[in-house]
């Protein structure tokens, strides 16, 4: 998830005010730029690092600004940036895990314009959007939304319907995907290899939907976390190796690991329901109950079949809470 910081975007490709109908400047003046510092001892310090840097969107006039939730994940300071060269300290409100959004609370007036919220559903494969890091034009590039579908991240995540632009933007993490309209319909998220039929893959983005925001914003906002059972965690990381599903990584004293999982290990079946795909994998650990509930696992190691009970849990259980202020 490391991504190349302050990386200025050829002149042709970046966007121009003229070729948009919303005033380009006031919309990427509210990106801003996110760090963030994490303790050494934080679960996801050596998997993400300790020191994170990266993007967010200012999407109220309070100063709440959304970002992708990698970035800020057991973040004991944060501290955010506009154009203006002004840093501003925040307060991480939340990280949804199900959906990897993050909202970080600037404890200072940002006075920045919100950038408006509209809609991934509302936009057709093939549309022009505009994909922005913080530092205005120099840091924004044209780009189209290449295709809409399903995505599976190897560590236990899943969206119905993410959208994937191209050309790539260097700077992605908590990007903003401005729609032809100027509203934000997406943050950025990953770097992506996109297939094509017949040609090379081309380098792209996955965003995630600003849609998925709406239906968990007040109880993120009110409670830290949205109120539904939190999902069974197993701690494994999985590669789709032409439809196999192999162990490649395991969360050190994870569940997995505790039980006896072994990288190399190929899951067959989620309690005796064949494996697919890696979507379907998850989905059919998630539709076993909430956190805590054992989850049996066929598993193909060494030439033999081997079934393993995992007591699953609460991810959100491992990972240091904001502090107060």
């Amino acid at each position: 998830m490391s991504e190349s910081q302050n990386t200025e975007i050829q002149e042709s490709r970046r966007p121009r005010p003229q070729d948009v109908i919303y005033d380009l400047d006031q919309a990427l003046s509210a990106v801003v730029s996110v760090r963030a510092e994490i303790p050494d001892d934080a679960f996801t310090a050596g998997i993400l690092g300790t020191e994170r840097a990266g993007n967010g969107v200012v999407i109220d006039e309070g100063g709440l600004v959304l970002t992708i939730g990698y970035l800020i994940t057991e973040a004991e300071s944060v501290w955010l940036m506009g154009t203006d060269g002004q840093a501003t300290q925040g307060h991480v409100v939340a990280y949804d895990q199900q959906t990897g959004l993050g909202l970080v609370q600037a404890l200072e007036d940002l006075r920045l314009p919100p950038l408006p919220l509209g809609s991934a559903a509302a936009i057709d494969v093939g549309e022009p959007v505009v994909f922005a890091g913080f530092g205005g034009r120099p840091y924004a590039t044209r780009a189209s939304v290449i295709a809409k579908r399903e995505f599976a991240g190897y560590w236990e995540y899943v969206l119905d319907e993410a959208l994937f632009t191209a050309p790539a933007h260097p700077n992605w993490g908590g990007g903003a995907l401005i729609d032809s309209h100027g509203r934000l319909a997406g943050i950025g998220s990953l770097f992506v290899q996109l297939p094509q039929a017949g040609k090379a893959a081309i380098e792209g983005n996955m965003v995630v939907p600003i849609d998925l925001l709406a239906p968990i914003r007040d109880e993120l906002l009110r409670f830290g976390k949205t109120t539904m059972p939190p999902r069974p965690w197993l701690g494994i990381y999985v590669a789709d190796a032409e439809e196999q599903f192999v162990i490649v990584g395991l969360a050190e004293d994870g569940p997995a690991d505790k039980a006896g999982v072994e990288v190399g290990d190929r899951i067959i079946e989620v309690d005796g329901r064949p494996v697919d795909s890696l979507a379907n994998l998850f989905r059919n650990v998630w539709a076993m109950g909430a956190a805590g509930v054992e989850v049996p696992l066929t598993l193909w190691r060494d030439g033999e079949v081997i079934m393993l009970g995992v007591r699953s849990i609460d991810r959100n259980l491992l990972l240091k809470r904001p502090r107060l202020h």
